[in-house]
């Protein structure tokens, strides 16, 4: 019950990795507020979970979307004491591709969908003091380039400044920023991914998923439920003393 009595804003939490953080977090004795910009899987969401969860609707895209889903959550479960930055979207393109709606898109969701929900909760923060923790999903792709994730690349790597920078200024309030960067990880977003790498490299379904997994030297894709222990860690007291880390949790395919 390592966050026994306190609350937590999870975006992008109405499926996949960040239900599973919300999942994690009741167990160890927390209150979550889902927050997604499908309502319905929102609510769904936290009825499978339960009295311990409250779904917010939330277009982290929107200005006044994130302002209203943080005064919401704020408002209905007495204070937010985490936010984990889940939301993003993916896309991949070679360079002479990338289309420019497409860059625009996936930049508001991943690098200003983080930063504006960073700053609303952080005023929540400051202004009903005690500090707090925020942790944002940046990615092993936020390490590094690839050929045809130039974007998708260049959002994580924006992520893990952004965490670098906000860590250094909102510790004086207490409030302790930091990553976590997952591997390749399993899910029903690898759908699609699968799909856009069939698309480039002339590869059958399912081929390239199998390939990432068989590359990984743990020896198999990551799942969500490998990542709640690290976003446990960071929300715990016992990660007071950490301040604008990125931490990798992808199974040996990145070391830094």
């Amino acid at each position: 019950m390592r966050l026994e009595g306190k609350t937590a804003l999870i975006t992008g939490a109405g499926r996949g990795i960040g239900l599973a953080f919300a999942k994690a977090y009741v167990a160890e004795g927390a209150r979550v507020a889902i927050a997604d910009i499908d309502m319905d899987a929102a609510r769904k969401a936290a009825g499978e979970i339960g009295p311990a969860a409250i779904a917010v609707e939330m277009d982290v895209t929107r200005q006044d979307s994130i302002d209203t889903a943080v005064t919401e959550a704020a408002e209905r479960m007495g204070r937010i004491d985490i936010l984990i930055n889940n939301a993003a979207l993916f896309t991949a393109a070679p360079i002479v591709e990338i289309e420019r709606a497409d860059y625009d898109k996936v930049f508001s969701v991943n690098v200003a969908g983080t930063l504006f929900t960073m700053q609303a909760v952080a005023r929540h923060m400051i202004t009903r003091g005690g500090g707090g923790k925020i942790i944002n999903m940046a990615s092993q792709a936020g390490r590094r380039g690839e050929p045809l994730v130039a974007v998708y690349c260049a959002t994580k790597a924006a992520v893990i400044s952004l965490t670098q920078s906000a860590g250094l200024n909102l510790i004086e309030h207490g409030i302790n920023v930091n990553a976590i960067a997952p591997g390749v990880v399993d899910g029903e977003h690898w759908d699609g991914v699968d799909a856009f790498f069939a698309k480039y490299e002339n590869k059958a379904p399912g081929q390239k998923k199998k390939e990432v997994g068989d590359s990984v030297p743990y020896g198999r894709m990551g799942t969500a439920a490998d990542l709640t222990g690290m976003a446990i860690f960071l929300a715990s007291p016992e990660a007071d003393y950490i301040v604008a880390q990125c931490y990798n949790v992808d199974g040996g395919q990145w070391m830094s």
